[in-house]
């Protein structure tokens, strides 16, 4: 096979004419010429940090939408089905992964459960991170997001670092907002990258200490208008990630929305695109061609140098893309889970008044960090009420994996007037986490959720909508376009309740997520990100 096309040489910032030849899916030439060609051939894009998980979909579903946007692969971190499964969740990832043409590069997740202060389904401990990064498969060193651990030196911590340089495999970093003397004690242990920076200052400290930036743009948390600037100064050190992405966001576009977007502002073409398709293989070692004679030819047709337009995807050589259309097969995946609660009363989320002053977990748009409020709640026959007025409502997180008393408290900002929703994903132990306005709501959400052994529910006036997740209660069985119907539908119920956030149901699925700042609900109680300790709904 042989494609003509104006050839860009990111790695050398050039761009001239020639003829490719491919033979058994390697470049074995490529030839310049003096001919004028209308398209462009360029390296695939990478997605440097994602949770395929978050997409609802399967790799080998996730890959058929992301090879129509030219992403040729991903550094994926399996952590959200290993906190069900554990070692089986990251083998039924690679599985899967491996039945399609498109390169899914893995880590060994060590911050599984992420935190002692909540119930995960499973662990991954100093042996099976061992047994992974010994796997050739397996690149890095997931996200290390117990950054309290390293910096005090924390001995199961460090020995799976020690593990991770053993094997000469990088080391991901997860360090929302640190700074100073912490941050060059956790840079100083090994810790590579961070792509939970969200100010622009905390980003240029980073990648002054070396760090490397991985710039987010996710379909709840969106740093990239932030942090985009810093791109030029540091072009070595920059790389492009969703970290989660929805799949109706999925279907609209992946790491080539942020290509274009920095043509518009003014980012330099080819600094931009070493971001999008080179920095991350070179900075993990990934089995991805750059356009070079020797390597794979994995790389994308566009017809032009602003909006980018994908014509065509190529893997090995492979066409798997083309006007649009993925050329992947559609793959059977079996439904493992890990559910054992049982179906919920309502009386279950009653919150017996013990003083006025009540903490509440304020959700932030576009963000995964959270803020700390108080407030006096009315009350009503002993008992707190929901606020609908100040936006104010119940929260809760109820355990999958045994069957016991839910864990209640109060959240600002997601603004339903009436109902409740709920989602089996909840980062990163799982469990079911939900918000409403009634008890009876809150309970018929969760309880759509239990009777389906995962999913996203609404419930509001008599009427329940639920979409399944029967694969670990995190991802469907459906195609990707079938399952990116089913989310707009209930996002827009969601919406339709009250919602004023851009993505209702991806903002709730943070609300567990206990090492990111400040105040989180988990199974157990409500927990202060910062100090790292659980506290009272009720203040003093």
């Amino acid at each position: 096979m042989k494609v003509s096309a104006n050839i860009i040489d990111i790695l050398n910032s050039i761009i001239y004419p020639g003829i490719i030849d491919i033979q058994n899916g390697r470049i074995a030439a490529i030839a310049r010429n003096n001919e004028s060609y209308d398209t462009f051939v360029l390296p695939g894009f990478v997605d440097a940090h994602v949770h395929i998980e978050s997409s609802m979909l399967t790799p080998s579903e996730f890959a058929r939408l992301a090879v129509m946007h030219g992403t040729v692969a991903t550094v994926s971190d399996p952590h959200e089905i290993a906190n069900v499964l554990g070692m089986n969740g990251v083998k039924f990832m690679i599985e899967n992964g491996k039945s399609v043409p498109f390169k899914f590069h893995f880590g060994a997740s060590p911050c599984v459960p992420a935190t002692a202060f909540e119930t995960a389904g499973a662990s991954l401990g100093q042996s099976e991170i061992e047994t992974l990064l010994q796997n050739n498969e397996i690149k890095y060193l997931s996200e290390m997001m117990n950054f309290p651990g390293v910096i005090g030196g924390d001995p199961d911590v460090m020995a799976k670092i020690e593990i991770a340089k053993k094997y000469g495999k990088p080391i991901d970093g997860h360090a929302p907002g640190l700074r100073g003397e912490a941050l060059k004690r956790y840079i100083s242990a090994g810790i590579s990258t961070d792509h939970e920076t969200f100010q622009y200052d905390e980003g240029e400290e980073k990648l002054s200490l070396g760090m490397k930036l991985l710039l987010r743009e996710g379909s709840a948390a969106k740093n990239f208008d932030t942090l985009n600037h810093l791109i030029a100064k540091y072009p070595e050190q920059c790389m492009l990630c969703s970290d989660d992405k929805h799949p109706d966001d999925l279907v609209a576009g992946h790491i080539n929305d942020l290509v274009k977007r920095s043509v518009i502002m003014g980012i330099d073409r080819m600094i931009i695109l070493k971001c999008a398709c080179v920095n991350p293989v070179l900075h993990y070692g990934l089995n991805v061609g750059l356009l070079r004679v020797g390597d794979d030819a994995d790389f994308i047709e566009v017809d032009n140098l602003s909006s980018f337009n994908v014509l065509k995807t190529y893997i090995k050589g492979r066409i798997v893309a083309e006007n649009g259309k993925a050329l992947l097969p559609r793959v059977a995946a079996n439904h493992i889970n890990n559910f054992k609660t049982e179906i919920q009363a309502a009386g279950e989320f009653a919150i017996k008044a013990r003083g006025n002053k009540i903490r509440i977990i304020e959700a932030i748009n576009h963000q995964v960090i959270t803020g700390s409020v108080e407030a006096i709640l009315k009350q009503k026959n002993g008992y707190v009420a929901p606020d609908i007025e100040r936006d104010i409502l119940k929260i809760t997180v109820v355990n999958r994996y045994e069957n016991l008393p839910p864990a209640i408290g109060l959240v600002k900002n997601f603004g339903l007037k009436t109902g409740a929703i709920a989602s089996s994903v909840s980062h990163d132990s799982h469990n079911i986490v939900a918000v409403g306005v009634t008890d009876e709501d809150i309970c018929n959400a969760i309880n759509l959720v239990i009777e389906h052994k995962g999913g996203l529910a609404v419930s509001y006036d008599n009427i329940r909508e639920v979409l399944p997740l029967p694969i670990a209660g995190l991802m469907s069985d459906e195609d990707g376009f079938t399952v990116a119907r089913q989310y707009s539908r209930i996002d827009r119920i969601a919406k339709q309740l009250g919602s004023h956030l851009d993505a209702p149901f991806m903002t709730l699925s943070f609300m567990a997520l206990l090492v990111i700042p400040k105040l989180k609900l988990s199974d157990r109680g409500l927990f202060d990100g910062e100090r790292f300790e659980f506290v009272d709904v009720f203040e003093g």
